[in-house]
C-alpha cells in the first residue's frame, strides 16, 4: 500500500504518534511519504521527555520514509534548520495525494 500522511500539527504527542504510524506502516512493507504543513514543519523542534519526535522521525527515515515540509510554512515561521528534508512545495504534496492508496491527517 502506498500511504500519504499529512501533519498540520504542533502538538509533540499527535506529531510523535504520527511518526510511530509511518515507522509501524514502513514495517508492514508498505510506503509512507509524510508531509509536514502549516504548524506540522515545527514538528523538528517538539521533543519532550515523554514525546521524542525527532527519534521518531528518525526512525521513519531509517526505515525508508520519506519527509516534505512545505517551504512557504517554514519561510513564514523564520526558520531553515530543516537540512534532514528537501524543501517542498503545494505541487509535492498533491503528487503524494494523487499516488496514495490512502492519506491520512494529523
Amino acid at each position: 500500500m502506498k500511504l500519504g500522511i499529512v501533519i498540520y500539527s504542533n502538538d509533540p504527542e499527535t506529531v510523535w504518534n504520527a511518526f510511530r504510524v509511518g515507522v509501524f506502516s514502513l514495517a508492514q512493507q508498505d510506503h509512507v511519504k509524510v508531509f509536514l504543513l502549516g504548524k506540522g514543519v515545527e514538528s523538528e523542534m517538539l521533543d519532550t521527555d515523554e514525546f521524542q519526535v525527532v527519534n521518531e522521525m528518525r526512525k521513519f527515515s531509517d526505515a525508508g520514509g520519506i519527509i516534505h515540509f512545505c517551504s512557504v510554512c517554514i519561510r513564514i515561521r523564520l526558520s531553515d534548520d530543516f537540512e534532514m528534508y528537501p524543501a517542498s512545495s503545494m505541487s509535492d504534496l498533491y503528487e503524494i495525494i494523487a499516488e496514495s492508496d490512502k492519506i491520512l491527517t494529523f
